[in-house]
């Protein structure tokens, strides 16, 4: 990237403000300097200046003719140290919180805007209830119940022996190995716990500016009804992210962390109880009447919980400081304490007790998937709803993007869960595919874990047809973009067949990005008909597929036992790839980068249905952008360009909008490479769609949008002109700027795609003019350096140790 372009001859101090995109970006490369310096921030996220440029403000004569350039990098927020690497377990837990800002946009219809995040947030309950399940499953039931009751078992793993129910020990009674098997979920629960409340003192305590208090037409503390109500009395008009409070969820979170920790704990404690009062539900004594006191009191607890994740959503209309703290602390001491009585009661002596079969696994996932399937068909029907008065045909799913996703994040989480069970399985009990070994007492997860895994190689067949039908559309759409691409260089002469061919099948790919609906859609809803599939054959027959169609047709019985064995065989390469890549981000900076562009795309919204999910960066990156925008314009007077590329595009759009008028009267917007539309308006339409982005362009004093069409994430914003504004959208620019050699290009010009916009002559100017249409310069005294000063009356934002 080379900012440093040639820029307006008049106007006074002007400030570039560069912000990168997914993958990050060195401050040496964004300025096309190797000298920079850090002027404010710290590792984790800061603002660089070259270092010939770090006294600008104290000499502006030497800025006349170009515009002091600054890079914001953010990259550390999402692939910092090597712990990002245990961010890929609570993958499910990002998809679910993306459901919750996928909902269609409303006006007027509080009651089903609040009852559309409710439902996301039980959703995103029942993953963490899921996912402590199978840690369930794979400590308590297939180790302790089932491992350490066969003699064989024990003995092939010595380290179990002390479990061992053949030699007698003091552990080998089932209650008191379930027990201590409970502590690997518990500590799981715990290390949840521990990661989210660590990211949420470092993201979701960075506080936004405060000083613009005036107040906003929002309809009360819920933010789930804030698109609809009608303002008692004068107000500014602000969209969602625009509101004081949108980057602060710090109270949500805190509530929802203690509901999910104590669900998980609660998880833990339903298996040890309802495993041990079983066997005490023939008898009559205390230990029977202390097993349903103990059951009643989880059944309460977990009531409780779904309250509380119940309750009313975020808070934006201003800026919510406090913390329940009384709740974030009891609801998981008190969960964690009934685990630890459950422990005790389940270690009770129990004479002639023995573990044999499996522990009631069936019952809890086969209920858990009916639960996700039934609120994801709720959620569908709420967002129908939403989306009825006015449809946007450019809304991804006709809105039904939120339940697509949220349907993904459960599907993500079961394929997790059942991959640890089926693998844990087969290393417990040797290579056979799970309940198809010999007859006899084996070692194998819940019937419908199998069930689950059958239905991958169903599910990958069905995606085979559209995965063909939009293969054979790109190469029809590359042979009709030829004659396109011949006009659009018609002035460079002589034509090139495999030049041209190569330009045309850029374009064609690029605009496959606009066929992941159709794909998420068609993924989502198999998903949800084959997991009811799979809940009523595991219930109908009670076995695996293989021993199902037992006495089926012969090719039926061949189909069902391949199809096991094929779908067990996925289930665990996933799982097994999914550690190695974790190991390898863990040790490897430059995978940890790879998985951080997922972070980039996935984590950029705040949580607000899962607070395991990982951390949303823009809760640090928008204050950031938003305080040194401020800090600029109150103490130069001169004019500011934010310059945002691919998904930096998006966080400069969120901090204009959290700027005061005074502010955004000096500011111009600049995006390149800008998925606002084409990802982000499509699949958030509440937040981004067409209304949205002409706020927003009605809210700055200027904004400028480039982009190809070679690239596959950015795209036009399509907001037109209006106002006596022009529209946003520069013309589209030519991919590669050169089609053949010429004396100008005497070597081929790449075809860039999504990178390097400002190598482009059309970049300079498009800056150039931002900057002649903002209004001139003002002089200020100022007392203090300008990056000393504290842009309003709250001193700097907080520092993040990430």
């Amino acid at each position: 990237m080379s900012p440093a372009t040639p820029a307006p001859e008049s106007g006074g101090a002007a400030l570039e403000l560069l912000v990168h995109g997914v993958g990050g970006a060195t401050p040496e490369s964004m300025l096309d300097d190797p000298r920079t310096v850090r002027v404010t921030g710290d590792r984790t996220a800061a603002v660089y200046r070259r270092s010939e440029d770090l006294d600008a403000e104290e000499h502006p004569e030497r800025y006349a003719a170009r515009p002091v350039p600054e890079a914001y990098c953010w990259s550390n927020l999402t692939s910092g140290d090597g712990t990002r690497a245990l961010w890929l377990l609570l993958l499910p837990f990002m998809v679910a919180n993306l459901a919750h800002w996928m909902r269609p946009p409303a006006e007027g219809r509080p009651a089903l805007v609040r009852l559309y995040g409710v439902v996301v947030r039980l959703v995103a309950l029942t993953l963490t209830v899921l996912l402590t399940a199978a840690a369930c499953e794979v400590a308590l039931d297939l180790t302790a119940w089932q491992c350490a009751a066969t003699t064989a078992c024990t003995d092939r793993y010595s380290w179990l022996g002390f479990l061992s129910a053949g030699r007698g020990g003091w552990w080998s009674l089932p209650g008191r190995r379930l027990a201590l098997a409970a502590l690997v979920p518990t500590a799981l629960v715990g290390l949840l716990w521990y990661l989210s409340n660590r990211t949420w003192s470092a993201y979701e305590a960075q506080r936004p500016p405060t000083g613009y208090d005036a107040p906003v037409a929002e309809p009360g503390a819920d933010t789930e009804a804030a698109d609809a109500a009608e303002p008692d009395g004068p107000v500014e008009l602000r969209p969602a992210l625009g509101r004081p409070g949108f980057w602060y969820g710090r109270r949500l979170v805190a509530r929802l962390r203690a509901a999910h920790t104590a669900a998980g704990f609660l998880t833990v404690a339903a298996a040890l109880v309802t495993a041990a009062a079983r066997h005490d539900a023939g008898a009559h004594g205390l230990r029977t009447v202390l097993g349903w006191v103990l059951q009643t009191a989880v059944a309460v607890l977990a009531a409780v919980v779904v309250g509380v994740v119940c309750r009313r959503g975020r808070s934006e209309s201003r800026l919510d400081l406090r913390v329940e703290r009384a709740l974030v602390s009891w609801l998981p001491a008190a969960s964690l304490a009934l685990l630890a009585l459950t422990a005790v009661y389940a270690g009770w002596s129990r004479p002639g007790w023995t573990s044999s079969g499996t522990l009631p696994g069936d019952a809890v996932f086969g209920a858990l998937t009916l639960v996700q399937g039934g609120l994801v068909v709720a959620l569908g029907v709420v967002a129908l709803l939403l989306q009825r008065p006015r449809r946007d045909p450019r809304t991804a799913l006709r809105g039904l993007g939120g339940p697509a996703v949220a349907m993904l994040a459960c599907a993500l989480a079961g394929v997790m869960s059942g991959g640890v069970a089926q693998r844990v399985a087969d290393w417990l009990d040797g290579p056979a595919t799970p309940g198809m070994g010999d007859r006899g007492p084996r070692i194998g997860p819940p019937v419908l874990l199998s069930w689950q895994a059958s239905v991958i190689p169903v599910l990958l067949l069905l995606l085979l047809a559209p995965a063909a039908l939009l293969a054979v559309r790109t190469v029809l759409d590359a042979r009709r973009l030829r004659s396109a691409v011949e006009a659009d260089y018609a002035a460079a002469g002589e034509r090139d067949p495999v030049r041209t061919g190569q330009i045309a099948a850029g374009r064609a790919r690029a605009s496959l990005t606009d066929s992941a609906p159709v794909l998420v859609g068609v993924v989502s809803g198999a998903t949800l008909l084959l997991g009811a599939a799979s809940v009523a054959g595991a219930w109908a027959s009670g076995n695996v597929p293989g021993r199902a169609f037992d006495g089926a047709h012969p090719a039926i019985a061949s189909l069902a036992s391949v199809t096991q064995a094929l779908g067990s065989w996925m289930i665990g390469f996933g799982f097994l790839l999914f550690v190695t890549w974790g190991r390898r981000a863990y040790k490897d900076a430059s995978a940890r980068r790879t998985i951080g562009i997922l972070w980039d795309v996935g984590t950029f919204w705040p949580r607000a249905a899962h607070p395991f999910a990982p951390p949303c960066y823009a809760e640090r990156a928008v204050p950031d952008l938003t305080w040194r925008m401020s800090s600029w314009t109150r103490s130069t007077g001169g004019r500011l360009v934010i310059s945002g590329h691919s998904q930096g595009s998006v966080l400069a759009a969120a901090a204009v909008w959290q700027l005061q008028p005074a502010t955004r009267s000096r500011v111009a917007l600049l995006t390149y490479g800008s998925p606002l539309e084409r990802l982000y308006g499509r699949w958030f339409p509440a937040y981004f769609g067409p209304e949205a982005l002409r706020a927003l362009n009605r809210t700055v004093h200027c904004w400028s949008n480039l982009y190809r069409a070679t690239d596959p994430i950015g795209g036009p914003v399509r907001v037109p002109a209006e106002d006596g504004r022009p529209a946003v959208d520069a013309a589209v620019l030519l991919d590669p700027v050169a089609y053949g050699r010429t004396r100008r290009h005497p070597l081929p010009e790449p075809i860039l795609g999504h990178s390097d916009y400002q190598a482009d002559p059309a970049f300079a100017r498009c800056r150039s003019g931002l900057l002649d249409r903002l209004p001139p310069a003002f002089p200020l005294q100022r007392t203090e350096s300008p990056l000393e000063q504290p842009p309003l009356d709250q001193g700097m934002s907080g520092m993040s140790s990430g």
